[in-house]
């Protein structure tokens, strides 16, 4: 598989499944009316942020592609680290499960965090990608349960 096919197809997966759990979930968004903890972004941030987040999975993902062939345990953990987070705001959103999607959110972090260092052993650069996600991750969680104990 040519180098642009791989980074393509890495960088496409999750922007395209983001962007459509997006338009799924846009009629449901209510953040801007819950009560929310303090340092809560403004919600025009979220779509910015969530792209710039995808892209950069994807460059990670596909630079472990690229350069060192990922066993079936990376690929395993990306794609299902990615099917959690794309189920989240459907709970947190659509079902308004905000107690559910917080112990989904630790879920989450878990192979998030595993997934980062999966990822920095086969390529730092890789590895060092994932840090912004992780991060975000995290402070979604907090997030996520200060809006829960808020409202």
């Amino acid at each position: 598989m040519s180098k642009f096919r791989i980074y393509a197809t890495s960088i496409l997966v999750p922007l395209l499944l983001g962007g459509a759990v997006g338009l799924l979930t846009s009629g449901a968004m209510d953040y801007s009316t819950l009560r929310q903890p303090p340092l809560s972004p403004p919600s025009i941030l979220f779509p910015i942020v969530w792209t710039v987040l995808y892209i950069l999975m994807g460059v990670s993902y596909g630079i472990v592609k690229d350069k060192s062939t990922p066993d079936d345990t990376d690929k395993l953990i990306y794609y299902f680290q990615l099917g959690v987070n794309l189920l989240w705001p459907i709970a947190f959103f659509v079902l308004k499960w905000r107690l559910f999607a917080f112990f989904w959110l630790l879920l989450l972090d878990a192979l998030v965090i595993i997934m980062l260092v999966r990822f920095y052993r086969r390529n730092k650069t890789a590895g060092l990608l994932q840090i912004p996600y992780t991060v975000w991750v995290l402070f979604a969680t907090y997030l996520n349960l200060g809006i829960f104990l808020l409202n």
